[in-house]
């Protein structure tokens, strides 16, 4: 069988349109003895004014009851996740998950559920996660199921289980932290008895894989109000279980009380971060404002005065965030990406004192692809509730973009590479590719980034005086610069 592939978006008044392919489905259903229910985020995304592109639905059917009739009408049939009751297909352009009541449990350590089918929808709906989450569609009727109420939660704006929660929790314990990520994708609050059972039982979030955890702190973090959700999760005592470092920047006040709470800054700079990476959230930025400020815990000092300083945060910083994303499983080009944004985030402080264009190709080439982002989140970083040091740090800003952007007009900016290739500079020394070959390449490389592009005649003569410092006694030769392919680009 072949696997899902994406499908366009179609809106539930269309898909539920009389005469339309689903509804077939479910008389397809009907005619062979059994109920189709339309369930899950599609109905609460429904009664939001919100469309999905993939939707679930669950019947009375068996698995290899459904497979049957699926079959009679998809292009497409997929079984991945037959084991645990589910079918899934392409009809009509429209992809389709279709699963057995059931209920189900994770096991510590598991990735799967313990899945044991019902003959019930409301025994089904009993077992999901929350209230908003636990609505259908009878079809192909069209009648709305809603036994616990979550038409009245959507209205509230409110996060509740539709059974005991430290029985919900106990059946997968992701579902605590996946509150989180709903209260930031939806802006709802958490019902208090749902903080309370989270609070309880957040030690059980233990058995649960990074993996797991990972990917549903990822949609929080790519929701549209992550911070109060941090700050909710916070509160329970649930994050020192994926994110200790987050707790550890509740510092006490320095003894003059002149720094900032460094937890509230946090929160701060990640809700500034979700105005300015667009339209399409940027897990990394995010990311990286989160941990930004993490090594200030380890770093920080409080002179006899009562001063407080944290020299050299940002790198301490760095290597931290670096750990715990991969103990988090994150990709590695989401850990280097965020590893070297923190890295270089206080780098623009300095900038103030006056940089020459030496030091603006410096920072363009130490931030290489990640320079907008590592831009944004300097921005995000100036919380200062003082307008006119607010307006500096941004007029600084505006002035190191403009300057960016006309270096990199005059010199190809965002492909530095030395002026000589390493065929040319091999030729020239007379010896094979070598280590000696690299170091050479590198000075080069670092006399374009003090002086811009030199001409090739300058190139060789700062060459020459670089390999007889060493020792080395050029053979002279010139030759023409390898030609390069379309998408060939020298990395420095």
């Amino acid at each position: 069988m072949s696997s899902p592939q994406a499908a366009p978006v179609v809106p539930l008044t269309e898909l539920l349109a009389e005469g339309s392919p689903i509804l077939q489905l479910s008389d397809s259903f009907r005619r062979h003895g059994h109920a189709l229910y339309l369930v899950g985020g599609t109905v609460r995304d429904a009664f939001l004014g919100r469309s999905g592109g993939d939707y679930d639905f669950a019947t009375d059917a068996t698995p290899e009851e459904s497979l049957a009739v699926v079959k009679l009408s998809a292009q497409a049939v997929w079984l991945q996740g037959f084991k645990f009751g589910t079918v899934g297909a392409q009809i009509a352009g429209v992809n389709v998950e279709i699963t057995t009541f059931r209920t189900e449990r994770y096991e510590p350590e598991s990735r799967h559920p313990e899945v044991a089918y019902t003959r019930d929808i409301e025994v089904d709906l009993s077992r999901r996660d929350f209230t908003i989450n636990a609505m259908a569609v009878r079809l192909p009727e069209k009648d709305a199921i809603d036994p616990f109420g979550g038409l009245d939660d959507l209205k509230a704006k409110l996060i509740r289980t539709p059974i005991d929660p430290d029985v919900s929790f106990g059946d997968d314990p992701l579902r605590m932290l996946r509150a989180f990520r709903f209260a930031s994708q939806l802006g709802f609050s958490v019902a208090p008895e749902v903080l309370a059972s989270i609070t309880r039982c957040k030690d059980k979030l233990a058995t649960i894989s990074r993996e797991r955890i990972r990917d549903e702190l990822s949609r929080l973090l790519l929701g549209s109000d992550p911070a109060p959700a941090l700050r909710l999760a916070d509160g329970t005592g649930i994050t020192e279980h994926f994110l200790p470092e987050l707790c550890a920047l509740k510092l006490e006040q320095d003894p003059v009380h002149k720094h900032k709470d460094v937890f509230a800054h946090t929160l701060a700079v990640l809700e500034r971060a979700t105005k300015l990476d667009g339209d399409e959230p940027i897990l990394e930025l995010r990311l990286a404002a989160l941990l930004h400020d993490i090594g200030k815990p380890k770093t920080r000092r409080i002179d006899p005065q009562g001063g407080v300083s944290f020299h050299h945060h940002e790198v301490v910083g760095a290597d931290m965030a670096r750990d715990r994303l991969r103990e988090l499983r994150f990709p590695g080009e989401v850990v280097v990406a965020v590893e070297e944004m923190i890295r270089l985030h206080h780098r623009f402080h300095t900038y103030g004192l006056g940089w020459t264009d030496s030091a603006v190709r410096r920072y363009v080439r130490d931030a290489g692809e990640h320079l907008h982002r590592l831009n944004s989140l300097v921005r995000a970083d100036c919380t200062t509730r003082n307008p006119n040091k607010a307006r500096r740090l941004a007029a600084r800003m505006d002035e190191l973009e403009v300057r960016i952007a006309a270096l990199a007009e005059q010199e190809q900016l965002h492909q530095m590479r030395p002026d000589l290739d390493g065929s040319q500079i091999s030729a020239y020394l007379g010896i094979p590719p070598s280590r000696t070959i690299g170091e050479a390449r590198q000075f080069l490389l670092d006399e374009r980034l003090e002086d811009g592009p030199l001409r090739e005649e300058e190139a060789y003569r700062r060459l020459d005086e670089w390999a007889r410092e060493r020792g080395i006694a050029p053979a002279g030769a010139r030759i023409a610069p390898k030609e390069k392919k379309p998408q060939e680009r020298d990395e420095p």
